[in-house]
């Protein structure tokens, strides 16, 4: 039986620590232990100390967890806590997924300074967002645009944009939801419109996989229908390579006993574009996500990822 805390590792952004905060209630209530049986325990990153330079640029995914995931192999922490999105397919020997929380709103959420949706920007305006899968959506419905890289944790975004360095940002509605921010977005964008990132909304939790104790503590706030359509998602990006310099979109939905998923890629300007979409069950989530990778992969032809590469 564990004497000491159990220790969360976690970035230590706002919304990253409110992730953070929300696994440990769900599991001080699914088993009613002390609020001091649990350690939140901060962690920096590559992707935190580096605020410069895009994601792309400097590594893409996995710049958010390396260094958490090393105190995990080593013991140092007991669990991890992620936004789903910034996992890598390819995860360390030794470490797994083991639950994902309910899954929070999917959508994008618009932030205008002055004007409240994207389609009311004046010409030349300029948007904010270091996302190569929101420039390019934005540069798509409006290509008119001035789209610039955007980096910082919410907040920080936030106050450039009050700032008037942007018109406009997009924010995940999830982390605005999870931070009591949601009233600040001017407008929310439909999925059908605006395709979010795979994993968008999902908290996931990643922990040893020789840790049976650990599987046993969190099999009680795990959600079978964010873990499958987080397969799905994830067998999707993984059959792309998950490149961080192609924007891809995509998004499953499950429904009793049918699984839906919608995927696409664009190119980074936003004037090319393939999507896919497949219906099956549950149990053939993986396999929905990789068939759906594959397809468009044939469909848009290996110079379509080798030309920005």
């Amino acid at each position: 039986m564990q004497t000491k805390p159990f220790r969360i590792g976690t970035r230590g952004s706002p919304l990253a620590l409110a992730q953070a905060e929300e696994t440990r209630d769900r599991l001080i209530k699914a088993h009613g232990l002390p609020p001091e049986a649990f350690e939140i325990a901060v962690i920096s990153t590559k992707g935190d100390r580096i605020t410069d330079r895009p994601l792309a640029e400097i590594g893409g995914k996995g710049l958010f967890t390396e260094e958490i995931e090393a105190q995990l192999s080593d013991g140092r922490i007991d669990i991890a806590v992620h936004s789903s999105k910034d996992m890598p397919t390819v995860l360390p020997k030794g470490l797994y997924l083991s639950a994902f929380l309910p899954r929070e709103d999917v959508r994008d959420a618009f932030i205008g300074r002055e004007a409240r949706r994207i389609a009311d920007l004046p010409q030349g305006a300029t948007v904010g967002t270091s996302s190569l899968r929101r420039q390019a959506l934005v540069r798509r419905a409006r290509p008119d645009l001035n789209v610039v890289p955007f980096r910082g944790n919410v907040q920080t975004r936030m106050r450039k944009l009050e700032e008037g360095i942007v018109d406009g940002t997009l924010l995940a509605m999830a982390g605005l939801k999870r931070l009591g921010l949601q009233d600040n977005a001017t407008d929310v964008m439909a999925v059908d419109d605006f395709l979010p990132a795979l994993g968008q909304g999902a908290i996931c939790v990643e922990s040893r996989t020789d840790d049976t104790e650990t599987d046993r503590l969190l099999a009680p706030v795990n959600d079978d229908a964010t873990r499958t359509a987080l397969h799905c998602e994830r067998a999707f990006l993984a059959a792309l390579d998950g490149s961080c310099r192609t924007p891809i979109a995509g998004l499953a939905t499950v429904t009793g006993d049918t699984l839906a998923f919608s995927g696409m890629i664009l190119s980074p300007d936003g004037t090319a574009s393939f999507s896919v979409s497949r219906n099956g069950t549950p149990a053939e989530a993986a396999d929905l996500g990789r068939d759906a990778g594959e397809a468009v992969r044939a469909d848009a032809g290996p110079d379509f990822f080798e030309s920005w590469s």
